[in-house]
This record gives structure tokens, sequence and C-alpha cells, in this order.
């Protein structure tokens, strides 16, 4: 019985402690993970389809065939590293709505789930012009995003 009394003594009462962590902060401090640079010279870029649309993001069952997506579609070859900021630029050249000044534009990955049915996710926002008093997601690169090669990408233009 010198044991149940030891246990009890330490407070412990069944409990199990999990062990310290090896090193560094917890996970949710920990800083997110930058995706590497790509050397752009020696990487070849991947096909990055993106769907533009004024308004509003589309719908996911405009997804669902293939072949029979959303039409205003420009076909971008790009590389993972790839901004926001970049892709906004690229937008502004096809899309006179994204040139406004006051335009804000959405980003969101278009991909299938586990049940095979498309998901239309927000990752971020730009202005078309920024500006140091409205800070925008335009830093971010595709990779940070968890972007995965053959993801759609859906542009809001608002």
């Amino acid at each position: 019985m010198a044991g149940v009394g030891e246990a009890q003594r330490r407070g412990g009462g069944g409990r199990q402690i999990p062990p310290p962590s090896a090193r560094g902060p917890p996970p949710h401090l920990k800083p997110p993970i930058r995706f590497p640079p790509v050397d752009r010279e020696k990487t070849c870029p991947l096909l990055l389809r993106v769907f533009t649309k004024v308004g509003g993001h589309h719908v996911d069952g405009e997804f669902q065939v293939r072949g029979k997506e959303p039409k205003d579609e420009v076909q971008i070859y790009t590389w993972m590293d790839a901004t926001l900021r970049e892709l906004t630029d690229l937008v502004k050249e096809v899309a006179p709505e994204a040139r406004r000044r006051d335009a804000m534009l959405s980003f969101a990955f278009v991909y299938p789930s586990k049940t095979g049915r498309f998901v239309v996710k927000e990752v971020g926002r730009t202005l078309s012009y920024p500006n140091g008093r409205r800070p925008d997601d335009g830093s971010k690169a595709l990779g940070d995003l968890s972007f995965e090669i053959g993801d759609y990408l859906d542009v809001a233009i608002m």
C-alpha cells in the first residue's frame, strides 16, 4: 500500500504529466514557416488556373464538372514562392475592374475535398494599390498558404 500513498502525496492521482518539449517555444508560439525562395532560372514554373469574378467568389458548384469551369479564366505560369502582391499585379493586367484605386482582391484556393466535392477557401486579401495605413496579405507566398500544385485560384474583385 506504500505505492498508493506515495502517488497521493505527489498529487499524481494516476494522472500522467506529459514530458517537457525537446526544444523551442510551444507550437502555438512558433513563427510561421516561410516557404524557401525558388531559383526561378533553374526551376520549372507551375500552371496556375486563375478565375476572376467581380463582386464575390465563385461558388463551389461552378467547379464540380471538369471542363465546365467558369469562363473568366486566366492561366498564369508562376512558382510556389509567388506572392499575392505579384498575383494582384498580374490580375490587374487582364481585369480592368482590379485597376480601380479602391479595389480589393480576395484570393481563395479551390481544391477537391476528401469527399470529392470542391472547396473554396479564402486565403488572403490585397488592395489594388497598397498603402501603409491599410496593410494587406500581399507578402504571403502561395507555398506559405499551403497551396498545392493542381489547385485553382479564385479571385474576387470587390
